[in-house]
Formats: structure tokens, sequence, C-alpha cells
């Protein structure tokens, strides 16, 4: 089912607004960079603290599949403990309910959670998990059509995720 809000359940509202680095897609898992600057995550698996997500700029009449442009305003939503988000999830990637997911280290997408012993059921203790999946998903890849946009102009495939 496609949701048309970023912000599925909240349990508070810990909403910022800064400049976009670069182009942000709403649903994207950002950072902050040295300048104050919002940007997607970028370190596959690295940490997120905070854990934040880029929402979509309500306060413009924007959707979820309405960009960011570089230097625009970003509103981003500072999720706490069992909110659930619809973030955007890897193209290509495979995902079951009960997965723990990660920065992809791409666009602020997720992807599984690769534990040490090379198994998504093997945590290693760090602040790269972001959520546990809600919701079973096979992302299409980039130009297939699948998951795709209401307009087909860019490929934003999405999941719900429970923050952990």
């Amino acid at each position: 089912m496609a949701y048309q809000t970023i912000k599925l359940t909240k349990h508070s509202d810990n909403i910022i607004e800064r400049d976009a680095h670069a182009a942000i897609i709403p649903g994207a898992l950002v950072e902050l960079n040295a300048d104050d600057e919002v940007l997607s995550h970028d370190t596959e698996g690295g940490n997120a603290v905070p854990i934040m997500f880029a929402i979509e700029n309500t306060l413009e009449g924007k959707g979820i599949d309405d960009d960011y442009a570089a230097g625009a305003k970003v509103q981003v939503w500072i999720p706490n403990r069992g909110d659930i988000v619809y973030a955007l999830i890897a193209d290509e990637e495979t995902c079951g309910i009960g997965e723990f997911l990660e920065s992809s280290g791409t666009g602020g997408s997720l992807h599984v959670h690769v534990g040490d012993a090379g198994d998504s059921t093997t945590v290693t203790i760090q602040n790269a998990i972001i959520g546990v999946a809600l919701e079973a998903i096979t992302a299409g890849a980039y130009g297939s059509g699948s998951e795709s946009s209401a307009t087909g102009d860019y490929h934003n495939p999405r999941i719900k995720v429970m923050i952990v």
C-alpha cells in the first residue's frame, strides 16, 4: 500500500528545518554536515545519531514525490523509538517483516542489516540499526517501473519501518 506521508505514526513532532546540501527525496535518512546543512546519509552501515528523515514539504503543498532542490529548506523529522516512518528502501532490495534495517549509503535509502556472522539475525551493537521492517518488499531495479514514483519520473521505493 502506498502512503502519502512519511510520518505514519508519531509520538512527538520533533522537526527541524535546514538547507539542503544537495537534492533530497522525502523519506530519505539524512544527516547534518559541518556547515549545518542536511544531506542524504552516505555511509553504508554507518552510525545515524540522531536518526533523522526528510519529510514532505506540506508547508508549500508538496507531497512525498516532490524532491527538495539543493539550497532549499528541508523539513527534517527526528523520530522517537516506536515511531513508524515510510522510508526509502534501496533499489533491488528484498526485505522481510522483522528484519533490521540500516543505511545503504546511497541516497538516504535503507537496506537489510547484515550481522557479524553474515546473516540478518546476528546484530552488531552500534548505532547503525535504524529500525525494523513492518512489511515485506522486493524493490525493483531502477528503470524497471516496479515501485516507481506515481509520475514515473524517478524511482522511490519505500517501506514501513518502526524506529528502534
